[in-house]
């Protein structure tokens, strides 16, 4: 009776099309395998960020050279991503959000903002590696990448990417966003992107609580 029973979830799963743990896992593989080529630029007085919202794509240029081509995710409609052109002022690789994160308690844990944690329970802010401020309290930073607007107005990049977009920029770089930037029909068009992280199992508490989220990324390689 077991193996009939199994046997049927099995073909039900298949039928209605519904994710199993193992196509997750497997996403996430391919979500971490992911990356994107990034040159070193030969005067790194000469880089600008171009971000564009419409098709949420970051692009380090020198020039015309691009030195790296992104998908990012950007703001919502009720949380946008501010447009104009900035400066990055800040950088950091070991940034905490400051109001929202994790609360826990030994070996309890749960998401929350900072005044509304359980009394007496320890608090640390979501890890935002990498973090390159333009605005305050707006920065470029890693962060899951999912096909459609989902921050809370910051720029989020691929594990694998934002350790590279921080190695090309520095504290002076121009930063332009808006709607829609020229290179989006040139060289941003056909840019693959990786997998949608909405679905994806998210990472334990303990990699957000801890150190580990910092270190969740390739080894940066160059050009």
């Amino acid at each position: 009776m077991k193996s009939i029973i199994l046997f049927v979830s099995a073909a039900v799963l298949s039928l209605t099309g519904l994710p199993s743990c193992s196509s997750g896992v497997s996403q996430l593989g391919a979500y971490h395998a992911y990356d994107r080529p990034a040159t070193l630029p030969t005067n790194p007085n000469a880089v600008r960020v171009k971000i564009s919202l419409r098709h949420q794509m970051v692009y380090v240029m020198e020039g015309s050279q691009p030195l790296l081509i992104a998908p990012c995710t950007v703001g919502t409609a009720s949380a946008p991503t501010p447009q104009g052109h900035f400066t990055i002022f800040n950088k950091t690789p070991y940034k905490r959000a400051n109001s929202h994160g994790w609360a826990y308690n030994g070996n309890q844990s749960q998401k929350a903002m900072i005044g509304s944690r359980p009394r007496g329970w320890l608090f640390k802010g979501t890890p935002m590696p990498y973090w390159c401020e333009f605005k305050a309290n707006y920065g470029i930073h890693t962060g899951w990448v999912k096909p459609y607007p989902s921050s809370h107005g910051c720029i989020r990049m691929h594990e694998n990417l934002s350790p590279k977009f921080f190695r090309l920029v520095k504290v002076g770089t121009p930063v332009s966003i808006a709607a829609a930037q020229p290179e989006d029909s040139t060289i941003g068009r056909n840019i693959p992107r990786p997998p949608d992280a909405g679905p994806l199992p998210d990472y334990s508490p303990q990699m957000y609580i801890g150190d580990g989220y910092f270190r969740q990324h390739k080894t940066p390689t160059f050009e």
